[in-house]
């Protein structure tokens, strides 16, 4: 088996699953804490002016609830997918460093959404950031599926499609969010509630076989 540059083998990555799932356990953290940075008020108010200041921070405030939401639903999910990972490949690992570099930059897109969250521009990109996120997640799956060497071998393959589906539902849902926003931000919004819709069509996760 030849050697591949940056460490890599053919097929095979020299890092194993516990240690990327702890760097991405600290990027994750991370993105999280960045995301309370942006909720201030300005300094030196009179009195007569701190309600005011509070109530303009709310959409801050939303945007933050929103987005630490999401970070937390992906990570408890990454939890879930790497407990089904026997040995990283380069495919893996391409998709997983994709994913954490766009969960280190989410406090962008959420900041777009608190500051001009009117606004189509703010709307669809940071649905746009969700949409490609879950992909990135669902894209792991898939490759554990076409790629069974890569996956602990107590892996159902029934429940794994499931997951599998849930995922594509989801982008499916964010991506057709992006035009609606086009047509009305705050519609585009509202879309998004139909991911909570999704669980209700599956809800199995990924498993042992029976």
């Amino acid at each position: 088996m030849t050697n591949h540059p940056f460490g890599l083998h053919r097929r095979q990555a020299a890092v194993g699953p516990e240690r990327l799932l702890a760097l991405g356990d600290a990027v994750f953290s991370i993105a999280m804490t960045l995301l309370a940075l942006d909720i201030t008020v300005p300094d030196g108010l009179p009195e007569a002016d701190v309600a005011g200041a509070v109530a303009d921070a709310v959409p801050t405030m939303g945007a933050y609830l929103l987005s630490f939401a999401v970070i937390g639903t992906l990570w408890l999910v990454q939890h879930g997918l790497f407990r089904l990972i026997a040995a990283l490949d380069r495919w893996l690992l391409l998709l997983y460093f994709t994913l954490l570099a766009l969960v280190a930059a989410l406090p962008f897109p959420t900041r777009l959404i608190s500051e001009y969250g009117e606004t189509t521009t703010a709307t669809a990109c940071y649905a746009a950031a969700i949409a490609l996120a879950v992909a990135l997640m669902c894209g792991m799956y898939v490759r554990l599926f076409v790629n069974p060497d890569s996956a602990v071998p107590t892996i159902s393959r029934t429940a794994l499609k499931g997951d599998i589906r849930h995922g594509v539902l989801l982008v499916l849902v964010f991506a057709t969010s992006i035009p609606v926003a086009f047509y009305s931000p705050t519609l585009a919004k509202y879309w998004w509630l139909l991911a909570m819709g999704t669980r209700l069509l599956y809800r199995k996760p990924a498993g042992p076989q029976e």
